[in-house]
């Protein structure tokens, strides 16, 4: 997304990014940015909740307004409602996805096994 805003900045057109990883967003130089503290996945705010993506988008609509150069990063006032930990459990799958089923094993071995070989 950064590349694509910059090059529509170049074409005269603004940009605003709205982006749960505001800080990475200033170290690649998007134009302008809100950040937002929500799951992953839900930018604008939580599925179905209108009133909220309505809000993030004024919001971001602002950003664009109110910062006509290049380089302003805002951060958002809009909560997300429920703890990280319920919020992530919210919104995965009750069963893991054949690939994450297949390897989360293999992942739990090489963690237990680079643990092991730390121990003096």
């Amino acid at each position: 997304m950064p590349v694509l805003a910059r090059t529509l900045e170049a074409a005269n057109l603004s940009t605003v990014l709205v982006t749960m990883m505001p800080y990475w967003s200033e170290k690649v130089g998007v134009p302008r940015t809100l950040g937002v503290e929500f799951p992953f996945g839900h930018t604008l705010g939580a599925s179905h909740n209108v009133p909220q993506q309505k809000r993030v988008i004024l919001e971001a609509l602002n950003v664009l307004a109110e910062a006509p150069e290049p380089g302003r990063t805002v951060h958002s006032g809009e909560i997300w409602g429920e703890s990280v930990e319920d919020a992530i459990q919210s919104w995965q799958p009750k069963e893991p996805s054949p690939i994450i089923a297949e390897l989360t094993p293999k992942f739990r071995d090489m963690l237990r096994k680079q643990r092991k070989n730390k121990t003096p």
